[in-house]
């Protein structure tokens, strides 16, 4: 079973992870485009435009939403939840806790659980993001340059979401970092070895 610190590092990864995707996610600077002094950018849940002065406007129909943002709100929402249920799981299974206390095996596979969703939640987000940047760059090609968007901010916080996310995950779900044996079993195979 993992260090209780090895699994706080990790739960400590992934909330940091999961902040980053909550942040992504609602920011507006998913995509941009600049002419000039005139800047227009999208998000998942709106756009704005202006020059000195920016406005935003939220989308009013999800119907007339280009598909990649529709289908980047959806999965990042899915990722968010995943998370929300890894977080529970985790904190459930993790060492520094008390729940489960008395069934060491059980409370060590259920840390690793919450560590494999995390891991899928991260997955999903830097899947997603990395499509969502595909599109942008497909477009970017088809249009010749003319009038298109480039990524934004949004995308560079999203894929670092996803990164710690699956960082912490991978922290949590390690059963066996620190050696191949607990330090308890270890201490009783010296001893025994001497009588």
């Amino acid at each position: 079973m993992a260090s209780s610190g090895l699994q706080l590092l990790g739960f400590l990864l992934a909330l940091a992870g999961v902040a980053a995707t909550v942040t992504a996610t609602l920011m507006v600077e998913w995509k941009k485009q600049s002419q000039g002094k005139h800047r227009s950018y999208e998000g998942l849940w709106s756009s704005c435009t202006g020059t000195e002065r920016t406005t935003c406007e939220s989308y009013e129909s999800m119907l007339k939403l280009p598909t990649e943002v529709q289908a980047t709100r959806a999965v990042m929402l899915l990722s968010l939840l995943l998370s929300a249920i890894a977080m529970v799981v985790s904190t459930v299974g993790m060492k520094c806790t008390h729940f489960m206390d008395r069934m060491p095996d059980s409370k060590s596979t259920t840390a690793m659980v919450g560590g494999i969703i995390f891991m899928v939640s991260g997955l999903l987000t830097i899947i997603i993001t990395s499509w969502y940047v595909n599109m942008i760059v497909k477009t970017f090609q088809e249009s010749h340059r003319l009038q298109s968007y480039d990524f934004g901010k949004a995308v560079f916080v999203s894929w670092a979401g996803g990164l710690l996310t699956v960082a912490g995950g991978a922290f949590l779900s390690c059963r066996r970092c620190c050696g191949s044996q607990s330090s308890e079993s270890i201490s009783s195979n010296i001893k025994s070895n001497y009588v």
